[in-house]
């Protein structure tokens, strides 16, 4: 097995261990697609991980991300700069985050520059947003953080599309993608987020109602986005989440924290056969 053919396994192995969301619709990419996009994902993931951790120190997690999105602004990236700014960290740290280095590798060199513009100011965002222990206290402080910690998604995708095809997507549409889905997951760990990490996502004031509605102004511009596309594989790439992320919110609003394994398998059969 070539080393591109054995990277190529270990990064879709690595996304199945990640994200249930994503998985299945990257899994269902053509390949050159399933290869940049699945990538792209381990990348956003990798610094995602360092913002995430339970045990870390804020200030910690601020000067990584800062760092790391520094060494993502060079023309080459320093592999060997990058272990070492991780080192101290290493044992903590989950395997997606060590090797981001190695997603770059596996990304066409053609989109590669986007995809590390993209990751390097998600970090950035992030690690200004670590330094304000993420008080998010007014809609705008929610529209601002969860455009750094996904509605940059939506628009490296867009990159990735118009790359790919020539397809045109609107960039505050993708902006809204990215978001409502984020939005739904600030829902279903709006609890855990309090109790594991004391961190509310929640604006001073809102509601949970309140929220319910946020998320969904925002999937319903993620309907408006994906207007624009006519490539079938990358529609159904799109509809996937965001239909996991409708019928989560439902589920939600009736009571339930999720959807089951059942139902996930359920709705995305449903779209493969539409």
């Amino acid at each position: 097995m070539s080393n591109e053919a054995k990277l190529e396994k270990e990064a879709m192995h690595m996304l199945k261990l990640t994200s249930r969301t994503f998985y299945i619709p990257i899994s269902l990419l053509k390949p050159s697609l399933r290869k940049t996009v699945g990538s792209a994902y381990l990348c956003m993931r990798a610094v995602d991980e360092i913002e995430d951790h339970e045990t870390i120190d804020r200030s910690v997690k601020e000067a990584l991300l800062h760092s790391t999105s520094e060494l993502l602004q060079k023309d080459t990236f320093d592999h060997a700069a990058y272990a070492k700014l991780l080192l101290p960290y290493e044992s903590l740290l989950p395997e997606v985050t060590l090797r981001l280095g190695d997603w770059l590798e596996f990304c066409p060199s053609s989109i590669v520059g986007k995809i590390k513009e993209s990751t390097a100011e998600m970090a950035s965002g992030m690690a200004d947003w670590a330094a304000k222990g993420w008080q998010i206290q007014t809609k705008e402080d929610l529209n601002n953080y969860t455009y750094y910690v996904a509605g940059l998604v939506g628009v490296m995708l867009s990159d990735i599309w118009q790359w790919y095809d020539g397809t045109q997507t609107d960039r505050d549409l993708a902006i809204g993608y990215g978001r409502g889905l984020q939005a739904v997951n600030i829902l279903r760990n709006q609890y855990e987020d309090m109790e594991e990490r004391g961190v509310n996502f929640v604006p001073e004031g809102w509601t949970r109602d309140d929220m319910f509605q946020f998320a969904q102004e925002n999937l319903d511009l993620a309907d408006e986005y994906m207007k624009d596309i006519k490539t079938k594989n990358i529609l159904l790439f799109c509809r996937i989440p965001l239909a996991l992320a409708k019928r989560t919110l439902k589920a939600m609003k009736s009571g339930k924290k999720k959807m089951s394994r059942t139902e996930v398998e359920q709705v995305v059969a449903d779209i493969k056969e539409e």
